[in-house]
Protein backbone atom coordinates (compact mmCIF):
# COMPACT_ATOMS: atom_id res chain seq x y z
CA UNK A 1 0.00 0.00 0.00
CA UNK A 2 0.82 3.58 -0.93
CA UNK A 3 -1.02 6.33 0.90
CA UNK A 4 -0.14 8.47 -2.00
CA UNK A 5 -0.41 11.29 0.59
CA UNK A 6 0.22 12.50 4.58
CA UNK A 7 -2.94 10.58 6.50
CA UNK A 8 -3.64 12.95 9.97
CA UNK A 9 -3.41 10.63 12.99
CA UNK A 10 -3.44 13.71 15.56
CA UNK A 11 -2.96 17.08 15.75
CA UNK A 12 0.33 17.70 14.04
CA UNK A 13 1.12 14.23 13.16
CA UNK A 14 0.77 12.66 10.14
CA UNK A 15 1.55 8.58 9.08
CA UNK A 16 2.23 7.57 5.17
CA UNK A 17 2.37 3.79 4.23
CA UNK A 18 5.22 3.19 1.83
CA UNK A 19 5.70 -0.15 -0.68
CA UNK A 20 7.33 -2.39 -0.20
CA UNK A 21 5.99 -3.85 3.12
CA UNK A 22 3.60 -0.88 3.98
CA UNK A 23 5.94 0.73 6.13
CA UNK A 24 5.10 3.43 8.22
CA UNK A 25 6.61 6.77 8.21
CA UNK A 26 5.48 9.66 10.16
CA UNK A 27 5.72 13.36 10.38
CA UNK A 28 5.91 14.97 13.58
CA UNK A 29 5.15 18.59 12.54
CA UNK A 30 6.70 21.52 14.48
CA UNK A 31 6.80 25.68 14.79
CA UNK A 32 10.52 25.34 13.10
CA UNK A 33 11.10 21.78 10.85
CA UNK A 34 9.86 18.21 10.52
CA UNK A 35 11.00 15.10 12.47
CA UNK A 36 10.96 12.03 10.33
CA UNK A 37 10.45 8.76 12.14
CA UNK A 38 12.06 5.90 9.94
CA UNK A 39 13.86 5.81 6.71
CA UNK A 40 12.88 2.79 4.72
CA UNK A 41 15.08 0.19 2.99
CA UNK A 42 17.96 2.18 1.06
CA UNK A 43 18.81 5.76 -0.24
CA UNK A 44 16.42 5.86 -3.00
CA UNK A 45 13.43 4.88 -0.34
CA UNK A 46 14.93 7.62 1.88
CA UNK A 47 14.84 10.22 -1.23
CA UNK A 48 11.77 9.80 -1.45
CA UNK A 49 10.52 10.11 2.06
CA UNK A 50 12.62 13.69 1.80
CA UNK A 51 10.78 14.66 -1.08
CA UNK A 52 7.26 14.03 0.00
CA UNK A 53 7.48 15.97 3.53
CA UNK A 54 9.25 18.78 1.72
CA UNK A 55 6.41 18.55 -0.56
CA UNK A 56 3.39 18.43 1.86
CA UNK A 57 4.84 20.66 4.91
CA UNK A 58 7.45 22.94 3.13
CA UNK A 59 9.68 22.75 6.19
CA UNK A 60 12.50 21.84 6.83
CA UNK A 61 13.63 17.93 7.87
CA UNK A 62 15.53 18.90 11.61
CA UNK A 63 15.75 15.38 13.05
CA UNK A 64 15.02 11.79 12.29
CA UNK A 65 14.14 8.44 14.53
CA UNK A 66 14.81 5.35 14.11
CA UNK A 67 12.08 2.72 16.10
CA UNK A 68 13.77 0.11 15.73
CA UNK A 69 17.04 -1.37 13.33
CA UNK A 70 15.87 -3.93 11.27
CA UNK A 71 16.42 -2.42 7.29
CA UNK A 72 13.12 -1.63 6.18
CA UNK A 73 12.84 0.95 9.15
CA UNK A 74 16.77 2.03 9.09
CA UNK A 75 18.99 1.09 5.91
CA UNK A 76 17.53 5.40 4.51
CA UNK A 77 19.68 6.29 7.11
CA UNK A 78 22.50 7.65 5.30
CA UNK A 79 20.34 9.82 3.57
CA UNK A 80 20.33 12.14 6.41
CA UNK A 81 23.63 12.33 7.31
CA UNK A 82 25.84 12.34 4.08
CA UNK A 83 23.54 13.05 0.72
CA UNK A 84 25.14 15.70 -0.93
CA UNK A 85 22.84 18.69 -0.77
CA UNK A 86 21.34 17.96 2.39
CA UNK A 87 23.27 19.36 5.75
CA UNK A 88 22.63 16.41 7.84
CA UNK A 89 20.20 16.29 10.88
CA UNK A 90 20.32 13.85 14.48
CA UNK A 91 19.22 10.34 14.20
CA UNK A 92 18.02 9.27 17.10
CA UNK A 93 17.76 5.43 18.10
CA UNK A 94 18.01 2.53 20.73
CA UNK A 95 21.68 2.56 21.92
CA UNK A 96 21.93 -1.11 20.93
CA UNK A 97 21.62 -0.44 17.19
CA UNK A 98 24.65 -0.59 16.63
CA UNK A 99 25.35 -3.82 18.16
CA UNK A 100 22.09 -5.20 16.09
CA UNK A 101 23.67 -4.50 12.51
CA UNK A 102 27.45 -6.18 13.64
CA UNK A 103 25.62 -9.10 14.62
CA UNK A 104 22.29 -9.04 11.68
CA UNK A 105 22.14 -6.48 9.39
CA UNK A 106 25.92 -6.14 8.35
CA UNK A 107 25.86 -9.71 7.21
CA UNK A 108 22.83 -9.79 5.18
CA UNK A 109 23.84 -6.61 3.63
CA UNK A 110 27.42 -7.96 3.14
CA UNK A 111 25.93 -11.10 1.29
CA UNK A 112 23.12 -9.46 -0.52
CA UNK A 113 25.97 -6.78 -2.02
CA UNK A 114 28.08 -9.65 -3.06
CA UNK A 115 25.19 -11.66 -4.60
CA UNK A 116 22.56 -9.44 -5.15
CA UNK A 117 20.35 -12.75 -6.45
CA UNK A 118 19.91 -13.76 -2.56
CA UNK A 119 17.89 -10.70 -1.38
CA UNK A 120 15.95 -9.75 -5.14
CA UNK A 121 14.20 -6.34 -5.28
CA UNK A 122 15.89 -4.73 -2.37
CA UNK A 123 18.06 -2.34 -4.12
CA UNK A 124 21.28 -2.70 -1.37
CA UNK A 125 24.04 -1.80 -3.84
CA UNK A 126 24.15 1.78 -2.67
CA UNK A 127 22.99 1.20 1.02
CA UNK A 128 25.69 1.71 3.95
CA UNK A 129 24.88 1.09 7.31
CA UNK A 130 24.37 4.10 9.33
CA UNK A 131 23.40 3.61 13.08
CA UNK A 132 21.67 7.12 14.72
CA UNK A 133 24.24 9.52 15.92
CA UNK A 134 22.49 9.96 18.82
CA UNK A 135 22.25 6.55 21.05
CA UNK A 136 19.29 6.70 23.53
CA UNK A 137 20.43 4.04 26.23
CA UNK A 138 16.95 5.65 28.93
CA UNK A 139 14.27 7.59 28.32
CA UNK A 140 14.51 11.13 27.26
CA UNK A 141 12.95 14.05 26.45
CA UNK A 142 13.63 16.14 23.06
CA UNK A 143 12.71 19.22 21.47
CA UNK A 144 13.25 18.82 17.48
CA UNK A 145 11.32 21.88 15.47
CA UNK A 146 10.00 23.00 18.42
CA UNK A 147 7.95 19.88 19.52
CA UNK A 148 8.47 17.79 22.69
CA UNK A 149 9.05 13.98 21.92
CA UNK A 150 9.76 11.83 24.73
CA UNK A 151 11.62 8.38 23.59
CA UNK A 152 11.11 5.16 25.58
CA UNK A 153 13.56 2.49 25.00
CA UNK A 154 11.53 -0.80 25.08
CA UNK A 155 12.45 -3.90 26.80
CA UNK A 156 13.33 -6.59 24.15
CA UNK A 157 10.40 -7.89 22.25
CA UNK A 158 10.51 -7.70 18.63
CA UNK A 159 14.17 -6.84 18.80
CA UNK A 160 16.25 -5.45 22.22
CA UNK A 161 16.76 -1.89 19.71
CA UNK A 162 12.91 -1.12 20.03
CA UNK A 163 12.32 2.12 21.04
CA UNK A 164 9.16 3.91 22.10
CA UNK A 165 7.74 7.45 20.57
CA UNK A 166 5.50 9.87 22.66
CA UNK A 167 4.46 12.96 21.21
CA UNK A 168 2.47 14.54 24.60
CA UNK A 169 0.74 17.14 22.96
CA UNK A 170 -0.99 14.75 20.37
CA UNK A 171 -1.40 11.87 22.77
CA UNK A 172 0.19 9.67 20.43
CA UNK A 173 2.85 6.44 20.45
CA UNK A 174 4.67 5.45 17.81
CA UNK A 175 5.92 2.31 18.33
CA UNK A 176 7.13 0.39 15.15
CA UNK A 177 7.21 -3.43 15.23
CA UNK A 178 6.57 -3.79 18.46
CA UNK A 179 3.15 -4.24 17.55
CA UNK A 180 1.45 -4.34 13.59
CA UNK A 181 -1.88 -3.96 11.72
CA UNK A 182 -1.88 -5.34 8.53
CA UNK A 183 -0.07 -8.49 9.28
CA UNK A 184 0.98 -10.48 12.59
CA UNK A 185 3.85 -9.07 14.37
CA UNK A 186 7.70 -10.75 12.42
CA UNK A 187 9.57 -13.21 14.75
CA UNK A 188 12.71 -11.25 12.63
CA UNK A 189 16.43 -10.96 13.36
CA UNK A 190 17.07 -10.61 17.41
CA UNK A 191 13.86 -11.05 18.39
CA UNK A 192 12.80 -12.38 21.86
CA UNK A 193 9.56 -13.85 22.24
CA UNK A 194 9.75 -14.77 25.34
CA UNK A 195 10.18 -11.47 27.05
CA UNK A 196 8.17 -9.53 23.89
CA UNK A 197 4.29 -9.65 25.94
CA UNK A 198 6.02 -8.51 29.39
CA UNK A 199 7.60 -5.69 26.78
CA UNK A 200 4.33 -4.38 25.68
CA UNK A 201 2.45 -4.81 29.08
CA UNK A 202 5.36 -2.56 30.76
CA UNK A 203 4.41 -0.33 28.37
CA UNK A 204 1.30 -0.30 28.23
CA UNK A 205 1.30 0.69 32.10
CA UNK A 206 1.89 4.54 30.34
CA UNK A 207 -0.37 4.47 27.50
CA UNK A 208 -3.23 5.74 27.97
CA UNK A 209 -7.08 4.73 26.70
CA UNK A 210 -7.47 7.65 24.17
CA UNK A 211 -4.03 7.51 23.01
CA UNK A 212 -3.60 7.11 18.98
CA UNK A 213 -1.13 4.37 18.65
CA UNK A 214 0.79 3.83 15.17
CA UNK A 215 2.11 0.48 14.44
CA UNK A 216 5.58 0.01 12.45
CA UNK A 217 2.98 -1.66 9.38
CA UNK A 218 -0.49 -0.51 9.26
CA UNK A 219 -3.61 1.71 10.43
CA UNK A 220 -3.12 3.61 13.82
CA UNK A 221 -5.05 1.25 16.46
CA UNK A 222 -6.04 1.72 20.23
CA UNK A 223 -4.58 0.52 23.40
CA UNK A 224 -7.34 -2.21 23.28
CA UNK A 225 -5.62 -3.37 20.63
CA UNK A 226 -2.18 -3.33 22.21
CA UNK A 227 -3.75 -5.25 24.94
CA UNK A 228 -4.89 -7.90 22.64
CA UNK A 229 -2.02 -8.18 20.94
CA UNK A 230 -0.24 -8.85 23.99
CA UNK A 231 -1.92 -11.30 25.25
CA UNK A 232 -1.89 -13.25 21.64
CA UNK A 233 2.06 -12.94 22.35
CA UNK A 234 1.98 -14.25 25.40
CA UNK A 235 0.52 -17.53 24.09
CA UNK A 236 3.40 -17.76 21.63
CA UNK A 237 5.74 -17.54 24.52
CA UNK A 238 3.98 -20.10 26.76
CA UNK A 239 3.82 -22.47 23.51
CA UNK A 240 7.72 -21.85 23.49
CA UNK A 241 8.64 -22.77 26.94
CA UNK A 242 5.97 -25.53 27.35
CA UNK A 243 7.35 -26.96 24.24
CA UNK A 244 11.06 -26.63 25.28
CA UNK A 245 10.38 -28.34 28.54
CA UNK A 246 8.80 -31.11 26.90
CA UNK A 247 12.18 -31.47 24.39
CA UNK A 248 10.06 -31.28 21.81
CA UNK A 249 12.30 -30.51 18.52
CA UNK A 250 10.92 -27.14 17.34
CA UNK A 251 9.98 -29.09 14.13
CA UNK A 252 7.66 -31.56 16.01
CA UNK A 253 6.36 -28.92 18.18
CA UNK A 254 2.09 -28.85 17.24
CA UNK A 255 1.15 -24.86 16.42
CA UNK A 256 -2.72 -24.31 18.44
CA UNK A 257 -5.21 -23.47 15.74
CA UNK A 258 -5.47 -20.27 17.48
CA UNK A 259 -2.41 -19.47 17.07
CA UNK A 260 -1.96 -20.69 13.42
CA UNK A 261 -4.60 -18.86 12.21
CA UNK A 262 -2.68 -15.39 13.16
CA UNK A 263 1.00 -16.51 12.44
CA UNK A 264 2.17 -18.68 9.39
CA UNK A 265 3.85 -21.91 10.00
CA UNK A 266 7.44 -20.07 9.28
CA UNK A 267 6.94 -17.01 11.69
CA UNK A 268 5.91 -19.65 14.33
CA UNK A 269 8.95 -21.87 13.76
CA UNK A 270 11.22 -18.64 13.62
CA UNK A 271 9.48 -17.31 17.28
CA UNK A 272 10.56 -21.59 18.24
CA UNK A 273 13.83 -21.49 17.22
CA UNK A 274 14.03 -18.24 18.93
CA UNK A 275 12.74 -18.87 22.41
CA UNK A 276 14.79 -22.37 22.59
CA UNK A 277 17.71 -20.23 22.33
CA UNK A 278 17.07 -18.15 24.93
CA UNK A 279 16.24 -20.63 27.26
CA UNK A 280 19.29 -22.63 26.64
CA UNK A 281 21.27 -19.65 27.31
CA UNK A 282 19.40 -18.95 30.60
CA UNK A 283 17.56 -21.90 31.91
CA UNK A 284 15.76 -19.70 34.22
CA UNK A 285 13.69 -18.27 31.00
CA UNK A 286 13.49 -14.58 29.94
Amino acid sequence: MNSETWLPVADGVFQRRYDPLDVSVVAIVGDTGVTVVDTRNNPAEADEIVADVLSAFAAPIVAVINTHAHYDHTFGNQRFVRAPGFAGVPIYGHQLIPRHYERFEAPRLEAAQADPAREPGKRWADVQLTPPTELIGGPVTIHPGGREIELVPIAPGHTDTDLAIFVPDAATWLLGDVIEQSGPPMFGSGSYPLGWPDALDELLERIDPGAVIVPGHGSPVDRAFVVRQSAQLRAVAELIRASHAAATPVADVVVPAALAELWPDGFMRSALEAGYAQLDESPGGA
